[in-house]
């Protein structure tokens, strides 16, 4: 059981990593959201936000080897993905790619909900 926490905390880091290949530019931006790239404002914009969930996923990662960090961890994983979800069933009408990432930030909340569960326990991995 202590590893549950460091488990979710692991899969969620893997989860928000991958948004971290926007930094390379406009077109895997386009593939990894379904968007067009064409403005360089959005582009500033959104290479930038790859480089906070890459920050993100490393906090999540650093902290599944740091019990004292669970529960911070846990946190902002749970800030990032249902804020997203809100936004997501606020605003509606996304296209096919970004219903994927609805889909992987449900399993990535339902993870969490479990790791915060266990945490409260105390089970969390100290």
């Amino acid at each position: 059981m202590r590893h549950i926490v460091p488990g979710v905390l692991l899969i969620v880091a893997l989860i928000h990593v991958l948004p971290l290949a926007g930094m390379l530019g406009a077109a895997k931006l386009s593939s990894l959201y379904g968007i067009a790239v064409a403005d360089p404002n959005l582009e500033i914009m959104m290479r930038h936000r790859a480089v906070l969930f890459g920050l993100l996923a490393a906090l999540l990662a650093y902290a599944a080897f740091h019990p004292l960090l669970h529960g911070l961890a846990l946190v902002a994983g749970a800030v990032s993905v249902i804020s997203f979800l809100v936004l997501a069933w606020m605003v509606g009408g996304y296209n096919p790619a970004l219903g994927t990432v609805v889909k992987v930030d449900i399993v990535a909340a339902v993870l969490l909900a479990v790791g915060f569960a266990f945490h409260l326990r105390g089970e969390g991995g100290s």
